[in-house]
């Protein structure tokens, strides 16, 4: 079983629309292993100035893969009225005009987060705080230090593997800030792995896809945080369930 894993969209249809073309070509699936399930990891709206779009995307490609979406915190933010920085004029024109779309339907009773094997997917952080909103498993923020914070609260990655290991999972991959990071707990404590990404092309007919890749193997308990799906350079993973692999889109060729 494989599982393709994206998070931070934000209405962003031509970074996801290059993930779908990406994954979609018998050369992804030759190196990587079979698509059973694509994860969003949340935060499919705001900032970006295509939700329309991109919520149109989501729905062909849940029609092509199982697709199981998480809530974050801008989604939320979005469907509660709560006002968020980070958006300019255009994008919050056209996420009005999207407030009556059937599209919205994808967020209906969507959860804040899901389990599959030994990993917890969820857009911010798994620790239950109660139902303010800044506490919410949407907003928290893996951190080095813990408390509450305007942004929302902040957790430590030992507080994240206490929280798994009560609930007898080993591995959580998770979005939210944009920028990758993986934590490994290891028998001499829990170290952040500086990934090595390496340059890799995948042949798709007369054209090539040029990717950068970074493999972890789930040896150990381990913490993903997943890039963000937009902007020049969208980042998304691919896991089987041994290994982990962080990936860059850069180019088609």
């Amino acid at each position: 079983m494989g599982s393709v894993i994206f998070s931070d969209v934000h209405a962003d249809v031509s970074a996801i629309g290059a993930l779908s073309s990406c994954i979609r070509t018998p050369a992804f699936r030759k190196t990587f292993g079979p698509i059973d399930l694509l994860v969003n990891l949340g935060d499919l709206l705001h900032r970006g100035s295509r939700p329309q779009e991109t919520l149109e995307k989501i729905h062909t490609l849940s029609r092509e893969c199982r697709l199981v979406s998480v809530l974050g915190n801008h989604d939320h933010a979005y469907l509660n009225g709560i006002m968020v920085s980070g958006s300019d004029a255009a994008s919050t024109y056209r996420h009005e005009q999207l407030r009556d779309s059937p599209l919205l339907s994808i967020f209906d009773a969507m959860p804040m987060e899901y389990t599959d094997h030994t990993m917890l997917f969820v857009h911010g952080g798994p620790l239950e705080l109660g139902d303010q909103t800044l506490r919410l498993k949407c907003w928290q923020r893996l951190s080095h230090q813990s408390g509450d914070f305007f942004t929302g609260y902040h957790y430590t990655a030992q507080m994240a593997f206490d929280a798994l290991e009560q609930r007898g999972l080993s591995h959580m991959a998770c979005g939210h800030q944009h920028e990758h990071i993986c934590c490994r707990k290891t028998p001499e404590g829990i170290i952040e792995q500086e990934l090595d990404f390496v340059p890799f092309k995948l042949e798709n007919g007369h054209r090539q896809i040029s990717l950068e890749v970074a493999r972890v193997p789930l040896d150990c308990p381990t913490l993903f945080r997943v890039g963000g799906c937009h902007g020049d350079e969208p980042e998304f993973a691919y896991s089987d369930y041994s290994t982990f692999s962080f990936i860059r889109l850069l180019e088609t060729i």
